[in-house]
């Protein structure tokens, strides 16, 4: 399979700067997964720069109806 990473940072919503995985969808989920974490592309823009990644702050996000 290939990679679509053009397509994918047309949608990619990380203001991680120097992260070297935009637009690499599975680097990305591999990633955040061994780190006990959700990608960027879950959380709504606000929540997702403050970096809190954590499946605590998804699962609050949705319980406010926000994710």
């Amino acid at each position: 399979m290939e990679c679509n990473e053009d397509k994918n940072l047309k949608m990619c919503n990380c203001s991680y700067e120097p992260c070297s995985r935009k637009g690499i969808c599975c680097e990305c989920l591999a990633y955040h997964r061994r780190s006990k974490q959700l990608p960027a592309c879950f959380f709504p823009a606000d929540a997702e720069r403050t970096y809190d990644r954590s499946y605590k702050h998804f699962a609050k996000l949705v319980m406010e109806g926000r994710a």
